[in-house]
């Protein structure tokens, strides 16, 4: 297929677009491979749909290759079947509802766990039709509060859920195994580099979970890694190792003292060490001998609010999205002045364990916070502290929770070493969703031994559009965009390098042979400046630029490799053969 460059529509820009913060944003817009049209909402132009169809197709092949049979749901759902697993209040503002001419309720699809469900019990109901994975490939819509980034995080994507159901958790186990080993030739196809770690499931539900994370200095997703272990792990599903328990016997009973404009951690320790209390620890006092309590309201998909207490040591800040994670699928927010007001024993900048439990505040605590650890922390008066409060003594926490932020250098919960942070972006995510879908719609299908059997589920997701931004952000340098061969809009980009009609003719000539050989050919034919040409080449990214100038008159052409960096002078009559050789090799 020849697609000629006066002909396509497509208009690069030289400048970034005002809005654009991420390289892959600045270079398919100044590409012409997408536009905005709202905040989070992209159209799609021919090269970028070219690229988008291309990551799609190497999705449904390897999909394809284990049984997976793709399908088409609807994107405008009803609300009744996510009103009964929770999901109308569990996504809170991220679902776009709607109401149709008959007030009835809608919701545009974020993910389709019920509609799947749905659709297998009204198809299926005997053993012999298991096991059984449907996928699609479809656009999903979340109303993301402060879409950015391009079509890196939008509120209209593509993506291709897939759902396995099965009669065991051994065959869940065999679906799930099988997920994963597709998704590592999808992203090992596509050339992506990314690392597979431990994730949490959120409101998806279910138990076993892991994300798929592209490396990318831009990524929203911190992870940590163990470089002696091999360990990995989204942050919200790092477990805190919990350090061995301390003897209740012999330690000193805690002691109230007067701290005058102490409200800080930082001011609580300089007060501490000014006083003499170092003396007491031997050594001198730190953040990590605090205890910071933190205060949070929790929105219940019920209905119901409720206030939290939650302790970390003081020399770590509180992790906003482990934190979340922790509390799925109720909503965080941190108490209000009002909140206050109206809890009187809350005191600002002083606030103890003791006080909250008395009160019947729920009380959750870091895992490093064990009994028999002694504590710096409020006397839940103005200006007081209590010194020495130990845990399991002077207060019995409710729990653990996993808030409490994680750093380089954090022992790895495998014990095998030390944890080092990156950044990454969620490319995949697969889930062993176990009942909960099923349970709630009853999908059962009759045994082998005639008995009713409720379907075990797994969910798995693939980022489709975003994988295209992804693929940009790593495959790029500061001339444009650097498109893997399996994904590129065309094989091989020819260049008309000059107004010689000796070059004009050899290069029609050249791409009817590329075109014969099976190739698909950009031809930029325009009567633009040999300048403008190279720099659009540059900038749109095919892997192969064959420029056909000065040269053709001596029998030779110029095969420039964007990936290499290369440009080789070559014989005109080996061009095509050459180019075959590198897109087939």
């Amino acid at each position: 297929m020849i697609t000629r460059l006066s002909h396509l529509f497509l208009r690069t820009l030289r400048d970034d677009p005002a809005d654009a913060e991420v390289p892959s944003h600045k270079l398919l817009v100044r590409a012409g491979y997408v536009r905005r049209i709202a905040p989070g909402v992209y159209s799609w132009l021919p090269l970028g749909l070219r690229v988008l169809r291309k990551v799609e197709q190497v999705v449904r092949e390897e999909m394809n290759s284990f049984g997976a049979q793709e399908i088409s749901l609807p994107a405008l759902l009803p609300r009744e079947p996510y009103e009964a697993t929770n999901r109308w209040t569990e996504y809170g503002d991220a679902l776009f509802r709607l109401q149709d001419r008959k007030n009835a309720d809608y919701l545009l699809g974020p993910t389709h766990e019920e509609l799947f469900a749905l659709t297998v019990k009204g198809e299926y109901n005997s053993y012999k039709d298991l096991p059984v994975t449907l996928y699609q490939i479809q656009t999903k819509y979340r109303d993301e509060e402060r879409p950015r980034a391009g079509i890196l995080r939008g509120r209209e994507f593509i993506m291709k859920d897939s759902y396995s159901f099965d009669l065991d958790e051994a065959g869940l186990q065999a679906s799930y195994d099988a997920h994963r080993r597709a998704y590592q030739r999808i992203f090992d196809r596509l050339g992506v580099s990314y690392v597979i770690v431990a994730a949490t499931s959120g409101a998806m539900g279910g138990s076993a979970s892991e994300e798929f994370l592209a490396d990318s200095p831009v990524g929203e997703d911190t992870y940590v890694v163990c470089r002696e272990s091999g360990y990995a792990a989204n942050v919200e599903a790092v477990i805190t190792p919990a350090p061995a328990e301390i003897p209740l016997d012999g330690q000193a009973p805690a002691q109230e003292h007067d701290t005058p404009s102490t409200p800080t951690i930082a001011s609580l320790v300089e007060w501490a060490n000014g006083v003499g209390i170092a003396e007491q620890f031997g050594r001198p006092v730190t953040a990590a001998d605090t205890l910071k309590n933190v205060m949070v309201k929790l929105h219940h998909p019920d209905g119901k609010t409720e206030v939290l207490g939650i302790g970390v040591p003081g020399d770590r800040e509180v992790d906003d999205k482990r934190l979340g994670a922790s509390l799925e699928p109720a909503e965080v927010e941190l108490l209000t002045e009002e909140d206050f007001k109206a809890n009187p024993f809350l005191v600002k900048g002083y606030i103890g364990p003791k006080s909250l439990q008395a009160n019947g505040v729920r009380y959750l605590v870091d895992p490093r916070v064990v009994t028999g650890t002694s504590w710096i922390t409020g006397a839940d008066s103005p200006g007081r502290h209590v010194v020495g409060l130990v845990a399991g003594r002077d207060f019995t926490p409710d729990g653990t929770i996993e808030a409490a932020e994680v750093r380089d250098g954090d022992p790895s919960p495998d014990g095998k070493g030390a944890l080092v942070a990156a950044r990454g972006i969620e490319i995949g995510h697969i889930f062993q969703l176990g009942y909960k879908y099923t349970d709630t719609f009853e999908v059962d299908v009759l045994g082998e031994n005639g008995k009713p059997v409720r379907l075990i589920m797994g969910s798995y997701g693939i980022g489709v559009s975003r994988m295209v931004a992804v693929l940009a952000e790593q495959m790029h340098d500061e001339k444009g965009l650097r498109w893997p061969r399996e994904v590129a809009p065309f094989d091989v980009h020819v260049v008309i390098a000059n107004k010689d009609e000796g070059a004009r003719a050899g290069a029609e000539q050249v791409v009817v042979q590329l075109d014969s050989a099976g190739l698909e050919v950009l031809f930029d034919d325009r009567t633009a400046s040999p300048g403008v040409k190279f720099k659009d080449a540059e900038l749109l990214g095919m892997p192969l630029v064959l420029v056909v100038g000065r040269g053709w008159a001596d029998g030779k052409v110029e095969l420039r490799d964007r990936f290499a960096g290369t440009g080789d002078e070559i014989p005109a009559e080996n061009a095509v053969q050459a180019i075959l050789d590198k897109v087939r090799g």
